[in-house]
């Protein structure tokens, strides 16, 4: 049987989070996120980010979420600017202009936004001949596997403020980057430093649901009128409330993106002791080794991977990915089947 690295969603829930929704399943809840549960798993977020001030919204994915977001903030004539690797720019098939956005994307050589590249899309779009940017989105961790550091957020923060700008941090994986060896920022330092962002609990161990947290006065109003007109508003919305009703228990949401960064630092390790380098640094739970074509091939027949891309006529840029259920025994298949390929090559 294939193992897969190759995404954070192939498998289905967390046990606790399944035994909470059997437990609640013959209930009678008020739909549209209306429940008990949405209530109360909203008010462990406030309790965890320090805020009481906020707007909480369940949606059941990344790229609802991300749309929703980002129309409710923008008027017709605005933009969105992101890292030129960022999901809206590159996965979400045009979603964002589908909705009359641009999504102005910066180079930049590690996933991260800084207020020199954001800066940059300012000068080139500065007359009302070009769209106007708005807000500035980023991701943490960023969809290279890299993380934010609180003096990188703080002067990102800062800067959008200065320019009048919205800060919308995409956390589908905001838990790998919470409980990364590398990480100093806390939920709270995150809900102080943007106008909006989101949890992530489809790729966190729920079976779906991102947890939206709108803070910036503007943006809030009518957003559930959004969501509804979107088809994004679930009748039996208590499915997502008590999932992170359960995430946000007994320390939950960070002991599942704990183990999905320890079996990539396992992984990250042996990769390293094989003398294969990686194309960007991480801590988190994505991972993007360079490795030989040829053993690129043996190793698909064993596992499942997504290539990142080519860098050169004999070596590829895999991405490795680990989730809340990856088992250690898959991890170190994987590292034997790479220690004994890079010695029959010897």
């Amino acid at each position: 049987m294939i193992y897969s690295f190759n995404n954070d969603y192939s498998e289905g829930a967390h046990p606790r989070i399944l035994q909470a929704l059997m437990e609640c399943n013959l209930e009678q809840n008020d739909g549209y996120g209306m429940d008990r549960h949405t209530a109360h798993a909203a008010a462990l977020i406030r309790q965890e980010i320090r805020m009481e001030d906020v707007d909480i919204h369940m949606i059941s994915g990344g790229t609802q979420t991300n749309t929703l977001a980002i129309r409710a903030a923008l008027r017709p004539h605005q933009a969105v600017i992101c890292a030129d690797t960022g999901h809206i720019n590159v996965h979400e098939t045009g979603a964002i202009e589908a909705i009359g956005h641009k999504v102005i994307g910066v180079r930049v050589p590690d996933g991260k936004l800084t207020p020199a590249a954001v800066q940059s899309a300012l000068r080139e779009h500065s007359t009302e001949h070009m769209v106007q940017p708005r807000m500035v989105y980023i991701s943490n961790s960023t969809e290279v596997g890299t993380q934010y550091q609180k003096a990188e957020l703080e002067a990102l923060s800062s800067f959008c403020k200065q320019q009048g700008l919205y800060l919308f941090l995409d956390g589908a994986r905001l838990g790998a980057a919470l409980t990364s060896r590398d990480n100093d920022l806390t939920l709270a330092d995150i809900a102080r430093l943007t106008d909006l962002f989101y949890i992530g609990g489809t790729k966190n161990g729920a079976l779906l649901a991102e947890a939206l947290i709108i803070r910036h006065p503007d943006i809030r109003p009518d957003f559930r009128f959004l969501i509804k007109q979107h088809g994004a508003m679930l009748a039996k919305g208590w499915i997502m409330g008590i999932q992170f009703e359960e995430l946000f228990q007994n320390h939950l949401f960070y002991d599942l993106a704990s183990h999905a960064n320890e079996m990539a630092g396992k992984l990250r390790r042996g990769i390293a002791d094989c003398g294969y380098s990686f194309l960007w640094p991480s801590s988190t739970n994505q991972l993007f080794p360079v490795l030989p074509n040829h053993v690129l091939e043996k190793l698909s027949q064993d596992f499942l991977f997504s290539t990142q891309m080519i860098v050169d006529e004999e070596h590829t840029c895999i991405r490795l990915v680990t989730s809340w259920a990856t088992k250690q025994t898959g991890v170190d298949a994987f590292l034997e089947a790479l220690t004994r390929l890079g010695a029959s090559r010897q």
